[in-house]
């Protein structure tokens, strides 16, 4: 790949980044799921592709411009995200909790 593919790879990532913070702030907790995994795509293929080549100035600054803009996404992602991931895994538990109880002790009481 090229720098301006590569520029260009960066920038979709932003973009989707983007729109995943606003399926994040919404709730929309399914199209966040399907705009990460069309993130995961892109970063993969910058993985694969993006072989060291000279920037110029610009595209240096743009690069960087472009992976500060995502991290702060990214950031702002999992400030809204952790809390509800918490308060799902704890809901999670209670239920296992709750059923581990009616296993042992519901199925099996002395009337």
């Amino acid at each position: 790949m090229n720098s301006e593919e590569v520029i260009g790879l960066y920038e979709s990532v932003a973009q989707i980044t983007r729109q995943m913070l606003a399926a994040a702030r919404q709730g929309d907790w399914d199209h966040l799921a399907t705009l990460e995994s069309h993130c995961a795509g892109h970063v993969h293929t910058l993985q694969a592709n993006e072989a060291p080549v000279k920037l110029s100035s610009e595209l240096r600054n743009r690069k960087v411009a472009v992976i500060k803009q995502i991290l702060a996404d990214d950031r702002e992602i999992r400030d809204i995200t952790e809390p509800w991931m918490a308060q799902l895994s704890n809901l999670i538990k209670s239920t296992s909790t709750e059923h581990k109880l009616s296993m042992t002790y519901g199925n099996h009481q002395v009337r």
